[in-house]
C-alpha cells in the first residue's frame, strides 16, 4: 500500500507555494509516495502542485479532488495536461462532483442530473487525458476538438460514494478516492463495487486512495474530541453522512486512525487488507506535539522495504 500526505488543509504552512514546494521536498526526501492536495475554496491544485513540485524528481501529485461542475472537461483536460507535462509524468488528477452546499447554494450551479454528468464528463475527457480527440454528442456536453499538449497521459480518479457513481467510476475512470470513508465501508462497498464495474469494461486493478485523519497518541478520547470539534461539520454534508450510516458511526471522529503505534500499525492493515491501494494521511493539526510525533511514525512507515 502506498503511503502519502494530504496537504493544504489545516496547516497555516502550505497556503503559500513556497510552504507548499517546502513540504514536497520534504516528504520526498522522507520516502513518501504521494502528495494529495484538496481544494474547497483555496488555492487550484492543477496549478500549485506543479510549481511546488518541480524541485522534486519521484513524488507523486494528486489533486483530491478538482470539482467537475465548475470547469469544462476540455478545459480540465488542458489544465491536466500541462500540470502533467511540468511534473514529468507524476500527476494524477482527482475529481468529483462535490456537494450541493458548494457547488449550487455557493455558485449557483446545477446539482442535479450528475450520473449523467460525470459519464460525459468522463467520456469528453477521457480520451484528453489519453492525448486523443474528444468527440462526443451529450446533454451536457457537446464536443469535437483535440488539444495540443505534449505530456504523458493522465491517470484520472473520482471522488464517488454512492453505487451509481461508484459504477460510472469504475467503468470510465482508473480509480476513486475516498475522504472521511471508514475501512468497513470501503470493504464491503466501495472496492466490491468499483471492481465490479471495472471487471466489466475490462479495467484491471483499479486504484482506491483513502484519505483519513490519523493522530499518534497516548489520550485518544482527546485526540478525538479535538477532531470533533474542529471536523464535525462534514457530517451536515449528504454524501458523507451516508458513509458515516453505513459505517454505523455518529461522524468524522469515529473513522479517524487514533491510538498509539499498535492500534496505527492495525488500523492500516486492515485497510490494506480492505483493498486501499493508496492511504492518504490527513494529519490532525489542533496539537503541533501529536502532529510531530504522527509524521515521525508514518516517516518510518514510508521508510520500511
Amino acid at each position: 500500500m502506498r503511503l502519502g500526505i494530504a496537504v493544504g488543509v489545516g496547516a497555516q504552512r502550505e497556503i503559500t507555494i513556497d510552504g507548499l514546494a517546502a513540504r514536497a521536498e520534504q516528504l520526498e526526501a522522507a520516502g513518501f509516495d504521494g502528495m494529495w492536495m484538496g481544494m474547497a475554496w483555496g488555492m487550484e491544485p492543477t496549478i500549485a502542485l506543479p510549481v511546488a513540485g518541480r524541485s522534486t524528481t519521484t513524488l507523486e501529485f494528486g489533486s483530491a479532488i478538482v470539482p467537475t461542475l465548475p470547469r469544462h472537461p476540455v478545459v480540465m483536460a488542458q489544465q491536466a495536461r500541462t500540470a502533467q507535462a511540468a511534473l514529468g509524468g507524476r500527476f494524477t488528477l482527482g475529481i468529483g462532483v462535490s456537494h450541493e452546499t458548494m457547488m449550487s447554494d455557493s455558485l449557483g450551479l446545477d446539482y442535479r442530473g450528475l450520473v449523467r454528468h460525470l459519464r460525459e464528463y468522463l467520456t469528453v475527457l477521457d480520451p484528453l487525458l489519453a492525448g486523443e480527440p474528444a468527440r462526443h454528442e451529450g446533454i451536457d456536453y457537446r464536443v469535437d476538438v483535440a488539444i495540443s499538449v505534449d505530456s504523458p497521459p493522465v491517470p484520472v480518479l473520482v471522488a464517488a460514494l454512492g453505487p451509481a457513481m461508484l459504477s460510472v467510476t469504475g467503468e470510465l475512470a482508473d480509480g476513486t478516492i475516498t475522504a472521511w470513508v471508514g475501512v468497513r465501508t470501503i470493504e464491503t462497498h466501495i472496492v466490491p463495487t468499483l471492481h465490479a464495474a471495472a471487471s466489466a469494461a475490462g479495467r484491471t486493478s483499479p486504484r482506491v486512495v483513502s484519505i483519513l485523519p490519523i493522530a499518534l497518541t497516548d489520550d485518544p478520547d482527546a485526540a478525538r474530541d479535538a477532531l470533533a470539534r474542529m471536523w464535525s461539520w462534514y457530517g451536515t454534508l449528504p454524501a458523507f453522512q451516508a458513509m458515516f450510516d453505513r459505517e454505523g458511526v455518529g461522524g468524522p471522529a469515529d473513522v479517524a486512525l487514533i491510538g498509539d503505534e499498535a492500534t496505527l500499525d492495525a488500523g492500516l492493515a486492515r485497510l490494506e487488507s480492505a483493498g486501499v491501494t493508496d492511504y492518504v494521511a490527513n494529519l490532525i493539526h489542533a496539537d503541533p506535539q501529536t502532529e510531530a510525533r504522527t509524521f515521525d511514525y508514518l516517516v518510518g512507515r514510508a521508510r520500511q522495504p
